[in-house]
């Protein structure tokens, strides 16, 4: 039995605001049969795509691209994702749980992060109660505001004028600080090195999207920077 047949079979109490979240493995990243953790993401993943007042196909189907369910699984998937969008309350739980549990990796967190920015997107606007949502949940994970302000500026774009949140940095920041933050977020989030840690071809282009903003970024802080200098 598949871990999404599993989910189905258990999904009045992994998805019972009320119940306790489902114990998780102690490995530092996700088993394939992990129950726990993948009850967890789908109820993240189905709340994202409800904060906005509903729930559309478009979402479920970037959540079963990021989410990606095993070859045969994708109908499984999908009643787990409808039965978790029917209760959505309390899954804060969830997040809680993944931030304790794997805060010692934070590549993680931020695939899960990346994932929920792909399906707040998928209806082709981000509102601003999807960006209050992800903020929760990346408190929840253990991130800080500054580094939710990088990850939300690697998903979407920096918000004008504001090319150091995608490094995480404050404006301010000096030259020598830049580069040494541009080299660390470009060698984190290569593409290739995603590629290495066996991630579905749409978190390889998520990854390439995000260091191409990076890249960007360093561009437009070292132009700026060079100009005060005159």
């Amino acid at each position: 039995m598949s871990v999404w047949s599993s989910i189905v079979e258990m999904a009045a109490r992994a998805f019972d605001p009320e119940a306790d979240p489902p114990e998780f493995a102690e490995e530092c990243a996700p088993r394939p049969n992990d129950v726990g953790f993948t009850a967890a993401v789908i109820g993240l993943a189905a709340k994202m795509a409800k904060v906005d007042g509903k729930a559309e196909e478009a979402e479920m189907f970037a959540a079963a691209e990021v989410f990606r369910p095993p070859p045969g699984e994708e109908a499984a998937f999908r009643r787990a994702f409808h039965i978790a969008n029917q209760t959505v309350l309390g899954f804060d739980s969830y997040a809680k749980q993944i931030g304790r549990k794997y805060r010692a990796r934070p590549c993680l967190l931020e695939d899960v992060l990346d994932g929920l920015f792909h399906i707040a997107a998928a209806d082709g606007i981000v509102t601003q109660a999807e960006i209050d949502y992800l903020a929760e949940v990346a408190s929840h994970f253990g991130f800080s505001e500054m580094e939710f302000r990088r990850i939300k500026a690697t998903n979407l774009g920096p918000e004008a004028g504001d090319p150091y949140a995608i490094l995480g940095l404050l404006p301010g920041a000096t030259m020598d600080e830049v580069r040494h933050a541009w080299r660390r977020m470009a060698a984190e989030n290569h593409p290739d090195r995603m590629t290495q840690r066996g991630a579905p071809p749409e978190f390889v282009q998520i990854a390439r999207e995000k260091t191409a903003a990076i890249n960007a970024a360093y561009a437009m802080i070292r132009e700026e920077l060079s100009e005060t200098a005159e």
